[in-house]
């Protein structure tokens, strides 16, 4: 399956929280988008395995997105070693993205950094024509394929981005993705422990950062990125 982008996330809910908007807006514009997720969240203090299985099924519905699926890595102990990163090498053969919107370098929760530079380098070796892969039980081997971009979405930590995506229209959207995970977070009712995203305050935050970011750009809201290489464009009028 031919993907126009590809979404990873160390945990269900990291890709709806960090590029939601911009998924959204990409799968109304005709964009055919795919979410991988490294691991269950099995680690999670609100929930199960098995409820993040079920919200992040119903918030890929709502996104609209054309693939979602599991590498089922463990969650907290995952590494980025050979094993791993075959895995997430032949999922990237098979789906070949132009994009890959993947975790923030370095956050709060130590998946993120690791799933960022797993995800980075297995982008990398995707592209080496001597790593053989086949994929699931197919007998072929797959033909090398190396993403032209890779960009990093902004999560806990406030980093600046190097460039601003205009989601005005779609926060909505990525809000109804986001609160798919009913168990994770701001619940008034709810009798679950409470952790730094289960507050009202960290559910607000999704809004006005966005909309902080909008302002930044002369737009109602935007979703910013974090890049490893220089945005290059053909013209200064490509700018906004």
């Amino acid at each position: 399956m031919k993907l126009d982008i590809l979404a990873i996330g160390a945990h269900p809910d990291d890709v709806e929280l960090g590029c939601g908007a911009t998924i959204a807006k990409e799968v109304a514009s005709g964009k055919k988008v795919g979410i991988i997720d490294l691991t269950r969240g099995e680690l999670g203090t609100r929930g199960t395995a098995e409820t993040r299985d079920e919200e992040s099924f119903n918030s890929a519905k709502i996104l609209g997105v054309h693939s979602r699926i599991n590498m089922r890595f463990a969650d907290g102990f995952f590494v980025n070693d050979r094993k791993h990163q075959l895995e997430l090498i032949k999922m990237i053969r098979y789906y070949k993205p132009e994009i890959v919107l993947c975790n923030a370098i370095e956050d709060r929760h130590i998946d993120h950094g690791k799933g960022s530079q797993l995800v980075s380098d297995a982008c990398f070796l995707s592209g080496l024509r001597k790593i053989e892969t086949v994929h699931n039980d197919e007998t072929s081997i797959q033909e090398p394929w190396r993403p032209k971009t890779i960009y990093h979405y902004i999560q806990w930590n406030d980093l600046e981005p190097d460039i601003i995506v205009d989601v005005s229209g779609f926060m909505a959207k990525k809000m109804e993705s986001v609160l798919a995970y009913k168990t994770q977070f701001y619940d008034p009712n709810s009798n679950e422990p409470q952790t730094p995203i289960s507050s009202k305050n960290f559910t607000d935050s999704i809004e006005y950062r966005a909309r902080n970011l909008g302002r930044l750009m002369g737009a109602e809201h935007g979703e910013g990125f974090t890049v490893e290489r220089y945005p290059a464009v053909d013209s200064l009028f490509d700018l906004k």
